[in-house]
């Protein structure tokens, strides 16, 4: 797909026909069976009751979403749950997340909300990356097969672990003390997903092992580095 040359718009989703637009955008991303597509009801009930989605528009189409809904935390806290993010293949690698999550940001402080959580799969280098060093979010949960089985290719049959990031709004960016443990992931992973899922599956359990042995230790994911061989999480004391 050739990039548009037109301004993409970002903006709050209100209305049902952009509900159904971000309904039917997450077939196109992930390739969802029916049965794993947010629905239309969890949009306007987000919508509602204190969460809220955002898309972004190339003229009248949209090709990048966003919804979060509200969280409670034990002792009261609240907080936003940030479920799902997707951008089309072909509008990738052009700020478009960024600009989505800055746009939640800024929504969610106005309304007095300091922490936005979301999950991520572990095993994805350039989300880990964005999430630990352009939004300075920290990890400090490990949680494995949150969802069980997928029917997205893009999940390569994997278990789905998750990492929970954390987005404390009023922070410029985590505090970075001495890095103390280091976990890699190697690139070749993306590939090994669909060619050799034995191979696949023991860099997904030794992540997993390394990233809860940290946590378990006390030890945040703090930052990110990446290379064209393999990304690598930075952990260590959170300030």
């Amino acid at each position: 797909m050739a990039k548009s040359q037109t301004v993409i718009e970002v903006r709050q989703l209100t209305r049902l026909a952009e509900f159904r637009a971000a309904v039917e955008l997450q077939k196109q991303i992930w390739g969802f069976a029916d049965i794993e597509v947010l629905p239309l009801h969890l949009f306007v009930v987000a919508h509602k009751v204190g969460g809220h989605s955002f898309g972004a528009y190339d003229g009248r189409r949209m090709v990048a979403f966003l919804i979060a809904i509200p969280g409670l935390k034990p002792g009261g806290a609240g907080y936003l749950h940030s479920h799902m993010l997707g951008v089309l293949p072909g509008y990738r690698d052009r700020g478009l997340g960024r600009r989505l999550k800055l746009a939640q940001r800024e929504e969610a402080l106005a309304r007095g909300i300091k922490l936005v959580e979301w999950t991520f799969d572990p095993l994805e280098i350039k989300n880990a990356y964005f999430n630990l060093e352009s939004l300075g979010a920290i990890v400090r949960r490990y949680v494995v097969n949150q969802y069980g089985a997928s029917t997205s290719p893009l999940h390569g049959g994997l278990p789905t672990d998750r990492c929970v990031a954390e987005w404390w709004l009023e922070a410029a960016r985590a505090g970075r003390g001495e890095v103390t443990a280091r976990v890699a992931v190697p690139a070749e992973i993306e590939t090994l997903r669909h060619a050799d899922l034995r191979r696949a599956r023991r860099i997904q359990q030794r992540v997993s092992a390394g990233l809860q042995d940290a946590f378990a230790r006390g030890m945040v994911a703090v930052g990110f580095e990446r290379s064209a061989t393999e990304g690598i999480y930075l952990l260590g004391p959170w300030k």
